[in-house]
């Protein structure tokens, strides 16, 4: 269970300067803060190095403050790992304080904190999301691995609210194989829209 206690440090995996390249904000100039630490264990995921926080150095805020202003960004995306695993007031509130937009990348499977402009949402089969961070997402974006992932991704359509968006992504090393999947399915269901990773596209972080 998460501490109650204000995290003011965070184990770091990585931290960039890039573009979005998935979901809603896909092609902004944006910052990215990757916390380590996951217990969701996703087969598939393409950063399982996050996954242990012990393996990475411990950032202050004042120490990532420092480096997101040394670029021209405005929007920082915390991500992970699982970034819920740490209470992130105190960072989305610094963040905010000097005029960044804070998005988060989350499975939702930890309580929420922090002060968000965007929650994209991601559940995971391994460890499925609170209804609380459910119901504040902005974005639901579904990993589709196998056919049986849409049904999986109508579960949660039908939990969002009725002004979150949709977006169906397919799992980077079945792409060819799923992604034509996708996109009969959003023909057959146009309120889903196609979230593709652009970023391994044109060889960016």
């Amino acid at each position: 269970m998460k501490s109650e206690k204000l995290d003011s440090a965070f184990p770091v995996m990585e931290h960039f300067y890039t573009l979005q390249g998935e979901g809603f904000h896909q092609g902004r100039a944006a910052y990215f803060i990757r916390l380590a630490g996951c217990d969701v264990g996703c087969v598939w995921c393409d950063v399982k190095e996050s996954w242990e926080a012990g393996k990475h150095p411990v950032l202050d805020v004042g120490s990532l403050m420092l480096e997101v202003e040394k670029t021209p960004a405005k929007l920082v995306v915390i991500t992970g790992g699982e970034p819920l695993m740490h209470n992130l007031d105190i960072l989305t509130s610094t963040l905010q304080s000097k005029g960044f937009e804070t998005n988060i990348e989350t499975s939702g499977s930890h309580p929420l904190s922090g002060k968000w402009n965007w929650i994209c949402l991601s559940p995971k089969k391994f460890k499925a999301p609170l209804p609380e961070v459910v119901a504040f997402a902005n974005e639901l974006k579904i990993i589709i691995f196998n056919k049986s992932d849409f049904d999986w991704a109508e579960k949660y359509a039908a939990q969002v609210s009725p002004q979150c968006k949709l977006y169906l992504q397919p799992e980077w090393d079945k792409a060819a194989e799923i992604t034509p999947l996708i996109i009969e399915y959003i023909k057959q269901h146009p309120q889903w829209e196609l979230s593709l990773q652009i970023h391994k596209y044109i060889n960016v972080p």
